[in-house]
C-alpha cells in the first residue's frame, strides 16, 4: 500500500478541476501523472468526482493500482459504481489486489453477482482471493461483514525471539500495527501482547509468561452498531473478531467504525426528518419521491384528522370561536415538545446511557413536562389575555390546555421511541413527522375537550 502524503492545505478549486481536464483532452499522460502524483489519493478521489466517467475512467486506468485502488475507496459510492462498470473484470482485480481484505471485500460486494465471480477468478493471490470470498459470505451489518483479515497473531507456545521473527513478516502484509494478539494451539484468542513487554523480555521466554489475558473481543455476528459502542466505550482503535469458538477470525480497525457511525447517524438524521430510504440530494427525483412521500402522506392525513377533530366542535363554539386562532400554538408546542423528548430517548438508546425501569422514565419526563408546562402557560395566560383581549376565562383555558399538551408529548415523545427500540424498529423513527403528527392530533384533541369542559359550550 502506498505511503500516505500529508497535503492538509489541499484546496479544490475550479481552476485546478480546469487543468485536469484539459490534461486529459490533450493526452499528455506524464504532466497529468506528474500533477497527480502531489496529491493525497483522498484528494485525487475528491477532482474525480467532479470530473465525467469518461475523464475519470481515464485517470483510474492511468494511473497505478497501488495508487487508484485507495482513489476508488474515497470516491463518492455513485461514482466509484460508475467507474467500475467501465473497467474490466481483470482490472478491478488488479485494483483488488492492492487493497485489505475488507476494503477488497466492500467494492467487490457492490458488484452485480455475476462480475462478482468474474473479478474474485481473476485475482491471482489464492489466499487473498479465499480471505475476500469468507468475508463476503457475512453480513453487511455484521462484525464479519466489517473485519479485515490483516492482523499480527502469534503463538503462546512461542519464544520472545521465535515471535519477533514472525511478527516481522506479518507486519509486511499489515497498514498499521495497532494489537498484537495471541492464540493458542488451536487458534483460540487467549489475550494480547504489549510491545514493550515483548521487547524487554529475555529471548528465551515463552509467550505464554507474557502475554494479558485481559482482551475485549466482538464475535463475527455482533450487530455492527454493537461492535461501535464496545470501541467507542473502552477508547479502542482495533478490537478482534472471534467466532463461537473463540477462534480468532480478524480485526476491526476504528475508520471502518468511524464510518459506521456516520452512515448510522446519516441515517438517523433522514428518519428524523421523514425520510424512509437512505438517499442522496443527487439521487433521481423517483428515488427521493419513494423515500418521501410516505411521511409526506402521514402527515397530510394527521393534518386532516386534525381538521376532523376541530369540525366536530366548530358548531359549538359560538362566542368561543377565537379558540381556533391558538391552534397554531397548541400544535406547534406539542410538535416541540414531542420531538425534544424523543432526541433525547434516541440519543440515550443510541449510545446505551438509557436503562433500568420505564417508569422512573416516563416520571421524570413527566415532572420536566409539568415544570416546562407551568412556566409556558404562565406566559401564555398574560399574552393571551392582555396582548389579544381574549377573556380571562379563555386565557385560563388556553393555559391549561398547554399544560396538558406539553405533559402528553411528553410522554409521548418518551414512551414511543423506547417502545419502538424493544420492538426492534429503529426509534429514530419517532423523531419525526411520526411524533409530531401523532402529537398534533392528541394536542388539538386534548384542547377542545379542555375548552368544552371549562367554558362549557
Amino acid at each position: 500500500m502506498s505511503e500516505e502524503k500529508e497535503n492538509i492545505q489541499f484546496q479544490l478549486t475550479n481552476e485546478l478541476i480546469g487543468q485536469v481536464e484539459e490534461l486529459i483532452a490533450i493526452k499528455s499522460d506524464k504532466e497529468l501523472k506528474s500533477l497527480l502524483d502531489e496529491f493525497h489519493y483522498a484528494d485525487i478521489a475528491e477532482i474525480l468526482d467532479e470530473l465525467n466517467l469518461e475523464e475519470a475512467v481515464y485517470v483510474i486506468k492511468l494511473l497505478d493500482s497501488e495508487t487508484t485502488s485507495d482513489i476508488l475507496m474515497e470516491l463518492d459510492e455513485d461514482n466509484r459504481e460508475k467507474v467500475l462498470r467501465n473497467l474490466s473484470a481483470k482490472e478491478i482485480a488488479e485494483e483488488i489486489e492492492e487493497l485489505d481484505t475488507d476494503d477488497a471485500a466492500d467494492i467487490i460486494a457492490e458488484l452485480p453477482e455475476k462480475r462478482q465471480q468474474e473479478v474474485i477468478s481473476q485475482i491471482e493471490d489464492e489466499a487473498h482471493k479465499a480471505e475476500i470470498t469468507e468475508l463476503l459470505a457475512y453480513d453487511e451489518d455484521t462484525a464479519g461483514g466489517l473485519m479485515a483479515k490483516e492482523l499480527v497473531k502469534v503463538y503462546d507456545t512461542w519464544t520472545v525471539a521465535g515471535c519477533l521473527r514472525r511478527i516481522r513478516g506479518q507486519a509486511e502484509e499489515v497498514t498499521r500495527v495497532h494489537s498484537v494478539y495471541v492464540v493458542n494451539k488451536q487458534g483460540k484468542l487467549v489475550g494480547r501482547l504489549s510491545l514493550k513487554d515483548l521487547i524487554v523480555a529475555k529471548s528465551e521466554k515463552k509467550i505464554a509468561d507474557i502475554y494479558i489475558s485481559s482482551v475485549d473481543f466482538v464475535n463475527v455476528h455482533d450487530d455492527v452498531e454493537d461492535v461501535a459502542r464496545v470501541m467507542a466505550k473502552y477508547d479502542l482503535e482495533a478490537i478482534p473478531v472471534v467466532d463461537e469458538n473463540q477462534i480468532l477470525l480478524g480485526r476491526i480497525t476504528i475508520d471502518d467504525i468511524v464510518d459506521v457511525i456516520k452512515e448510522e447517524a446519516e441515517k438517523d438524521y433522514q428518519l428524523a426528518a421523514g425520510i424512509s430510504q437512505d438517499v442522496e440530494a443527487d439521487d433521481s427525483v423517483w428515488k427521493l419521491t419513494k423515500a418521501r412521500l410516505p411521511w409526506l402522506l402521514i402527515g397530510m392525513f394527521g393534518g386532516l384528522g386534525a381538521a376532523g377533530i376541530i369540525e366536530q366542535f366548530n358548531d359549538h363554539m359560538g362566542a368561543f370561536v377565537v379558540l381556533l386562532s391558538f391552534v397554531p400554538l397548541i400544535q406547534a408546542t406539542a410538535g416541540n415538545v414531542g420531538v425534544q423528548s424523543s432526541a433525547i430517548v434516541v440519543q440515550g438508546l443510541a449510545n446505551n446511557s438509557i436503562g433500568g425501569n420505564i417508569i422512573k422514565r416516563l416520571l421524570k419526563e413527566a415532572l420536566l413536562g409539568l415544570v416546562n408546562g407551568f412556566a409556558i402557560a404562565c406566559i401564555g395566560l398574560l399574552v393571551t389575555h392582555f396582548v389579544f383581549n381574549t377573556s380571562y376565562m379563555v386565557s385560563v383555558t388556553i393555559s391549561i390546555a398547554l399544560v396538558a399538551v406539553i405533559l402528553m408529548a411528553a410522554l409521548v415523545g418518551t414512551f414511543i421511541p423506547i417502545f419502538l427500540d424493544k420492538r426492534g424498529i429503529d426509534p429514530a423513527v419517532a423523531t419525526g413527522p411520526f411524533i409530531t403528527t401523532s402529537n398534533d392530533l392528541f394536542g388539538i384533541l386534548i384542547y377542545f375537550l379542555i375548552a368544552k369542559i371549562m367554558l362549557g359550550f
